[in-house]
């Protein structure tokens, strides 16, 4: 959208590091429904919740 906006001007990009970087919470409860390690995204507190919620969870349709 910069080049579009602006072609004659450069953009840089520069990547925050992993633990300041947003992460969406439909993404976190993604991972965790399909198994996916989420410690390093959410406080503990959140990835035990989250584990417990979807390990209780029976798949639809069963």
């Amino acid at each position: 959208m910069n080049r579009r906006l602006a072609p004659g001007v450069d953009t840089v990009f520069f990547m925050t590091d992993e633990r300041n970087h947003y992460v969406s919470s439909s993404l976190v409860k993604e991972v965790a429904s399909f198994g996916g390690d989420v410690s390093g995204l959410v406080p503990p507190a959140v990835a035990d919740a989250l584990t417990a919620k979807f390990t209780q969870q029976t798949p639809k349709g069963k």
